[in-house]
């Protein structure tokens, strides 16, 4: 186990220096060809080519590759290594911050917000999937295959927004105008959008909306596995050795059912981290998503470079969890 796991961690290093090249590239075309972002910092006023050059080379964006088209800026790269991995400096954005201190102030709201979605997807997802797998052809079984395509086929930005205007607004009108209900529920649970007030409470229903598309698969992915199980030799060894039911269904067959479960909720991370994005917009959360939408807006290129090595990283290390935790729920799986 222990080899396995280091072999996996230096996986690592190919993976994250090359999606750092990627993106590291990328933005670096984008200077090549837009133009120097600096000039956004000036907005309407014209600087002084003396003023320019000076916040220009004080930003990082005075190398002459960023005027080459198409030059891949390989010493820039080696510069931007050798800041994160030997200093832990990522760089600053347009307006001077560091990019540790945006991401250390965002990202504790995105970590709430994909932490409500997991629960919500994992609980009610495995829940409705348990059931209906098996209830195979009975009124639960159709109202969870009924709903969970009905969830699917809406876009989480057409979701959000009807979520967002009729629980948000609406009904968190009527709740606001009742004395005996507490603000947190009111304004926070319910309120219209993020409330820093009630940095948590009003995560909720975002988190469920984000977590909501995921649910739907989560739940589908448990039917089948469910289904596909209790037909199983082992499981009908148990049911003939006289085992209880409860036993039967909760150690024999779920315990197996979850894998692929788990495999889809490792790899669904980082799906929920890029969603996010929509998600933040649409209820006002200031989080990772926002922060990476609003850095390619204004293409600063080390806000994007360094919110998304973290990222992957998280994402990485998330998977990495995941498969170990296949050999707790399967005693045949050994990592050597």
């Amino acid at each position: 186990m222990g080899r396995y796991v280091i072999r996996r961690l230096l996986q690592f290093i190919p993976t994250v220096l090359g999606t750092m090249f990627l993106l590291h590239y990328v933005t670096s075309l984008g200077i090549q060809f837009s133009g120097n972002p600096v000039r956004a910092i000036f907005g309407d006023r014209k600087p002084t080519e003396e003023q320019l050059a000076a916040m220009t080379e004080k930003l990082g964006f005075g190398d002459p590759c960023l005027e080459q088209p198409g030059n891949p800026c390989f010493g820039l790269f080696v510069d931007r290594l050798q800041d994160i991995f030997l200093r832990f400096d990522f760089g600053i954005n347009l307006q001077k911050e560091p990019v540790t201190e945006l991401v250390s102030r965002a990202l504790p709201h995105t970590l709430k917000l994909v932490l409500i979605a997991i629960v919500f997807e994992a609980v009610i997802g495995i829940f409705a999937g348990v059931l209906a797998g098996l209830r195979n052809g009975s009124f639960w079984d159709y109202l969870v295959k009924i709903s969970t395509v009905f969830v699917i086929s809406v876009p989480i930005f057409v979701l959000g927004v009807v979520v967002r205007q009729y629980v948000g607004v609406e009904f968190g009108n009527v709740l606001r105008g009742q004395d005996w209900i507490p603000e947190v529920i009111s304004r926070g649970v319910f309120g219209a959008g993020f409330i820093a007030d009630y940095p948590t409470a009003s995560l909720v229903i975002p988190g469920m909306v984000l977590g909501a598309v995921s649910l739907a698969t989560t739940a589908r992915l448990t039917r089948t596995s469910i289904m596909e199980n209790v037909r199983a030799d082992y499981v009908r060894t148990a049911k003939a050795k006289g085992l209880a039911n409860r036993r039967v269904i909760g150690v024999h067959t779920l315990r197996n059912s979850l894998i692929p479960v788990i495999t889809y909720l490792g790899v669904d991370i980082g799906s929920l981290m890029g969603g996010a994005v929509v998600t933040e917009r649409i209820f006002n959360v200031r989080g990772i998503g926002s922060l990476v939408a609003q850095a390619a807006t204004s293409g600063e290129a080390s806000v994007a470079i360094g919110v998304v090595t973290m990222l992957v990283m998280v994402f990485l290390l998330v998977n990495l969890l995941v498969d170990l935790l296949y050999a707790v729920l399967d005693p045949r799986i050994r990592y050597e």
